[in-house]
């Protein structure tokens, strides 16, 4: 049996291509004393990803070319020499895109297919729901009944934000790149929300959508959007920057001015904070069990597209790049 991967060929210049990946078969690998076989049965891909394309140091090392992605997955325990994981266990953790790997089990926690359906490990329930809580709790510090704004609010973070914040009782704004998004939007509880990409005025869009200013803006996007929702920020607001995907594809000769306002934070008293999730882990395993309990009661719901197969997993990837999914992206690499 072999084990199918995708590796990273090359390094994009700009936007990502299918020429930057590479499927190949590799050799079934078996596992050692302590060891565990994982067969991968769903894995992630996120807009983080893409920086770790380039050659250069960051909080996570790059991608190596020749070698296999990494990505959060979700897998089954098939062969087990490990006593904390037995055989049909299922781990959610970093993984490969492959459809088989090896692991100590470092890194790796148990998760219960009976709370939630497995995919949600990688989505409403993992590194992006988890990012939404850390965001506005641990970084935005957000208070009940204040007013949120936030970009690419469909996205798998957005819709999580947004609902976590109407759960406060804020009033909660949110823009999104098509029309259905929006009508998403508006199903699933925000009180405004626009599509950037067909408005003739995104200024007066963002200032339309929050009558009462903004008190915490979730930054996902950067670009146009980012400077609108400066210009409406209130006395003290804050701003988690958890993205700025509109540059992730841009070189540095293409790339765009940043935010031409930002004296505005200074008159306003306002802060802006970059964050990592992982620094965040008791938030993190906070955030399980009330996303789980608010699944359960109907208080949050998701939407993900799933791509099968892990030949479409570059196809996944820069589709989620450029807004093509709706909600959280994963692909199903095999059956449970």
């Amino acid at each position: 049996m072999s084990n199918n991967q995708i590796v990273l060929k090359s390094r994009p210049d700009g936007w990502v291509t299918n020429d930057n990946f590479d499927h190949v078969s590799a050799e079934m690998p078996t596992p050692g004393d302590g060891q565990m076989l994982l067969k991968i049965l769903y894995l992630s891909v996120d807009p983080y990803m893409r920086g770790r394309m380039n050659d250069r140091k960051s909080y996570v090392p790059p991608f190596q070319i020749g070698e296999a992605l990494q990505g959060g997955v979700v897998a089954k325990v098939v062969e087990s020499n490990n006593g904390a994981h037995p055989v049909g266990t299922y781990l959610s953790g970093m993984g490969l895109w492959a459809n088989y790997m090896v692991t100590d089990g470092e890194g790796f926690t148990p998760v219960d297919p009976d709370l939630a359906p497995l995919s949600y490990y990688l989505g409403v329930l993992g590194m992006p729901g988890m990012t939404a809580y850390v965001g506005l709790k641990g970084v935005g510090n957000l208070k009940e009944g204040e007013n949120v704004f936030v970009s690419a609010a469909s996205g798998a973070v957005g819709q999580v934000v947004g609902q976590i914040a109407k759960n406060m009782g804020c009033h909660v704004a949110g823009s999104a790149g098509a029309d259905d998004k929006v009508e998403y939007l508006m199903e699933i509880g925000f009180d405004e929300a626009f599509n950037y990409k067909s408005t003739e005025n995104v200024f007066k869009s963002v200032s339309d959508a929050n009558p009462k200013g903004i008190d915490v803006y979730f930054e996902n996007v950067g670009g146009p959007v980012m400077e609108a929702a400066i210009n409406c920020l209130n006395f003290k607001a804050r701003i988690p920057l958890c993205g700025m995907i509109a540059n992730y594809n841009s070189t540095i000769d293409d790339m765009p001015p940043g935010p031409r306002n930002l004296p505005i934070l200074i008159g306003q008293n306002a802060k802006m904070e970059g964050f990592i999730v992982s620094m965040y882990p008791e938030l993190c395993r906070e955030w399980i069990g009330i996303g789980a309990g608010w699944i359960k009661e109907g208080k949050l719901k998701y939407r993900e597209t799933i791509a099968d197969g892990i030949e479409n997993a570059p196809d996944a990837f820069i589709n989620m790049l450029k807004g093509k999914n709706f909600g959280k992206q994963v692909v199903k690499v095999g059956d449970e």
